[in-house]
């Protein structure tokens, strides 16, 4: 059951909120109306038809007295000018053979009290006319009938409080949905920020806005953004300051192997200086990530096609096939390298590599998905998640960054991350290796 109401009840605050401002309104009418109905219009009701009753017996007993046609015309003047009853004295009338009406607060009420105060037969009509109750007495020798006005029976302007207090009501729910709307606003657009700035997008026209709580979850969130933003700032500056002063003696090293002629041992000793140039330019990448470039509205399928170009120039067969609306804002350049490591270990270890990318059209709020295939040797199960940890290297089948820094990968899944992506390895329909990287659109 309580599952059951999870499911029901709405999940994003501003359902909720309304929830707790209505719910209770509603509640509150409910009870209101209840009782309005059930004690102040019954007794009202009530009172009303036992007044009316003692009209007509008083009527009834003074025309019994003196049963003659002038008695009855003087007492039906004095009743429709004093009393505002059309009173009529029918001699030789009978009550009608129909049943007469006995369901509900107001003919219950009647019944009641003309059995305890005219002690006669009766008929009552509540529904032939709109306006009036149709009373009928018997008495010896003929029938009284009354018109009786209904605001004189019965309490007739219920309607008035009710319409007053739905109308109220609908007045201050369309009040709170207002309200909380813009309640709720800043706190979306919090959540927005914060959603962008996970994918790598920059939102400059964020501020804190709404109430107090919202502006200190929002000026708490710039502070983080800003803090983590620095930090990065501070690793690169620091890297880059690293790698300039790396750089400058293995140029001296480079210089100094060229003026040595071209001896095998030389040559061994240019191959260790270029592995560490690489070494180094893999290491200042990762450790600079991909804030530094700006997103920009970007088709995924004409990067997919240029990625695809430029490891077919390099003698690679790679095919590419691309389903759907593929625009997407990212960080172009950071995103082609992570297409180039996963497709540059495609092509290392597979003779044929396929690259897919799609979207569901169907769903709006599909992510796109970027399959890259092989049919090289794999990677056996236990280490489709071990080869992201930088500087992870495999010792048998395949190693993904042979000859590398052992950074690929996790450079890729960095940049993937750094979109509010990622990428996950499994086994290839082609017998190889399948990166699938999730794009959130």
């Amino acid at each position: 059951m309580t599952r059951f109401i999870k499911n029901m009840l709405p999940r994003g605050l501003y359902g909720r909120s309304l929830i707790i401002i209505v719910a209770p309104m509603v509640l509150l009418q409910i009870v209101v109306t209840y009782m309005f109905l059930e004690r102040h219009w019954q007794l009202v009701t009530e009172r009303l038809s036992a007044s009316a009753v003692s009209e007509i017996a008083l009527l009834l007993n003074e025309y019994e007295r003196e049963p003659t046609r002038e008695r009855a015309e003087t007492l039906s003047k004095e009743a429709r000018e004093t009393l505002t009853l059309s009173v009529a004295f029918l001699p030789g009338e009978k009550l009608p053979d129909t049943p007469a009406s006995t369901g509900g607060l107001l003919e219950s009420s009647l019944s009641a009290n003309l059995r305890e105060k005219v002690q006669r037969p009766f008929w009552i009509d509540t529904s032939r006319y709109t306006d009036y109750i149709d009373i009928r007495v018997a008495y010896n020798g003929g029938v009284m009938r009354t018109l009786s006005p209904a605001s004189h029976v019965y309490a007739t302007n219920s309607h008035i409080f009710l319409v007053w207090m739905v109308g109220t009501s609908f007045v201050l729910v369309v009040v709170a949905i207002l309200f909380l709307r813009n309640q709720i606003r800043p706190i979306e657009r919090l959540a927005e920020a914060a959603e962008g700035f996970g994918m790598g997008r920059d939102v400059p026209s964020f501020r804190p806005r709404g109430a107090s709580e919202v502006r200190r979850a929002a000026e708490a969130f710039l502070d983080m953004r800003n803090r983590i933003e620095r930090q990065i700032a501070q690793r690169t500056a620091m890297l880059a300051g690293v790698s300039h002063d790396l750089r400058t003696p293995l140029t001296r090293m480079r210089l100094e192997l060229a003026m040595m002629g071209d001896d095998p041992q030389v040559q061994e000793m240019r191959k260790d200086i270029d592995e560490m140039q690489r070494m180094l330019d893999d290491y200042l990448e990762f450790a600079r990530g991909h804030r530094g470039e700006a997103t920009e509205e970007t088709d995924l399928g004409d990067l997919l096609r240029e990625t695809c170009n430029d490891w077919q120039r390099k003698g690679c067969n790679v095919t590419v096939t691309v389903q759907g609306d593929l625009h997407v804002p990212l960080r172009r350049s950071a995103f082609k390298r992570c297409l180039a490591n996963l497709v540059g270990n495609a092509c290392k270890y597979g003779d044929n590599v396929w690259i897919t990318g799609f979207r569901d059209m169907s769903d709006p709020g599909a992510d796109i998905e970027i399959v890259v295939d092989d049919d090289g040797p794999g990677l056996p199960d236990d280490q489709l998640e071990e080869v992201f940890r930088p500087f992870y290297r495999l010792d048998d089948s395949r190693n993904l960054d042979e000859g590398g820094s052992g950074l690929g990968l996790a450079i890729a899944r960095d940049i993937a991350r750094g979109h509010g992506g990622d990428i996950t390895l499994s086994r290839s329909p082609a017998g190889g290796l399948r990166a699938i990287v999730d794009v959130p659109v």
